[in-house]
């Protein structure tokens, strides 16, 4: 079963807009003196950032897979055993996890063995997303939510 992460598209315009800003003020001072190859490859650069950003962005999701749970963003994946799931929550922050959110509470997962002891993310669908969960992980701790 696969979950979708809920999408901010304010939030990745507003890093669009930055990141054509700096790469704007970058480019302009070295305009009038720079080789036509470096602005090409400058904005060459520029528009790769840009792309992988909102590739990673847009195509953030959860997938219940046999024995784990695996997590894809862009180029990057996370597979979290079921049994390394102790507890599922709430969380208000608001810049972590896997999906940067600045409006909406997520869920932390914690983690017998991870690197800071939880993930957080912020599925779609929330209470499908659970009830799932629910049914390959069933001695985990699942607090009551909204």
């Amino acid at each position: 079963m696969v979950f979708r992460s809920k999408g901010d598209i304010f939030l990745l315009i507003l890093i669009f807009f930055a990141a054509f800003t700096m790469g704007i003020i970058m480019i302009f001072p070295v305009y009038k003196e720079a080789l036509p190859s470096l602005i090409t490859s400058s904005l060459a650069i520029f528009i790769i950032s840009i792309t992988f950003i909102v590739w990673y962005g847009t195509s953030i999701k959860y997938i219940f897979c046999e024995d784990y749970l695996l997590i894809k963003g862009g180029p990057f994946k996370s597979k979290i055993p079921y049994q390394n799931i102790t507890k599922v929550s709430t969380t208000t922050d608001r810049f972590t996890g896997y999906r940067i959110s600045p409006s909406d509470k997520g869920l932390e997962l914690s983690l017998k063995s991870s690197f800071l002891g939880s993930i957080k993310i912020l599925p779609m669908d929330k209470t499908e997303f659970i009830t799932e969960l629910r049914k390959r992980c069933p001695n985990t701790k699942i607090q009551k939510f909204d």
